[in-house]
């Protein structure tokens, strides 16, 4: 049996290898290099790249983007949790309806979708039109190219990411036990707090991690909904793969963000995440 497992897991072991592995030892490797002058690397081997993650301005950036992120995975959660509770509430012949809808998005290319968001919002988009047709405002609202465009694009494209866990955990959940707390007393919002929130612990843990890490990384949204005015670490580390052609500090930017990264998802699994499994 155990060499008939080895065989059957070689293909997984190769692949892992080939597409995981080898492709991050190749950016190790770039992160101890030297940029040359005309963009290129190579020798002399240096630590530079990674004692230049001290300066202000990089530290700076990545405080902004978990501070953006965080926000992004609590809107999500907040506006995630009663919408899978509704749908798992909700009778089977709507629940898959309402899966459906939640899932509709992801049948549109994200570009597309994040180009939509942009003509909505921008000053002669149909936001800014309507209520100055409306006589609410003399001037267009900055709506677009800042902050909280970037936080709303990140939640409008990660929101399902957030139902679809929790609505997993709140659909097994035993509908006796709501009945349960009823009997002895428990107010409908006492009944939330202490019996389906706790329950629903695994699903919003997967959610947050699911909605946090591609949120942290992300550079499409913010470049586009941000306009240069709102960078995030993601953006920094495309810039230095593209425009500045500095692959040494892209990789070791890329691999700290990493670490951080997975330091945060081994302390989530050791206060509580072995749910998760």
């Amino acid at each position: 049996m155990n060499q008939l497992r080895t065989w059957f897991l070689a293909p997984a072991r190769l692949l892992t290898f080939g597409f995981f592995l080898a492709p991050l030892a190749i950016v190790v490797l770039y992160s101890f290099l030297t940029r040359g002058t005309y963009g290129g690397q190579g020798a002399p081997f240096t630590l530079e790249n990674y004692t230049r993650l001290a300066d202000p301005l990089y530290l700076e950036i990545l405080v902004k983007s978990f501070w953006i992120a965080i926000l992004s995975t609590a809107i999500c959660l907040v506006m995630g949790f009663p919408l899978a509770l509704f749908i798992a509430r909700s009778g089977p012949q709507w629940r898959g309806t309402w899966i459906n809808l939640v899932m509709l998005p992801f049948w549109t290319n994200f570009l597309v979708r994040t180009y939509a968001w942009m003509f909505l919002l921008r000053d002669t988009g149909l936001i800014n039109t309507a209520f100055q047709g409306l006589g609410l405002i003399s001037q267009p609202l900055p709506l677009l190219y800042n902050d909280g465009a970037v936080i709303l694009g990140l939640v409008y494209g990660y929101l399902p990411f957030m139902v679809l866990p929790i609505f997993s955990t709140l659909e097994r959940q035993d509908p006796f036990l709501l009945e349960a707390a009823a009997d002895l007393g428990a107010t409908p919002w006492q009944t939330l707090w202490r019996v389906t929130v706790p329950m629903a612990k695994p699903g919003i843990l997967a959610g947050s991690v699911l909605v946090f890490i591609p949120c942290l990384g992300a550079y499409l949204t913010p470049d586009l909904m941000g306009g240069g005015k709102s960078i995030m670490i993601g953006n920094v580390v495309q810039q230095q793969f593209t425009s500045s052609r500095d692959w040494p500090f892209g990789a070791a930017l890329s691999l700290v963000l990493t670490a951080l990264v997975m330091v945060l998802l081994w302390f989530i699994m050791r206060r509580g995440g072995k749910e998760l499994i």
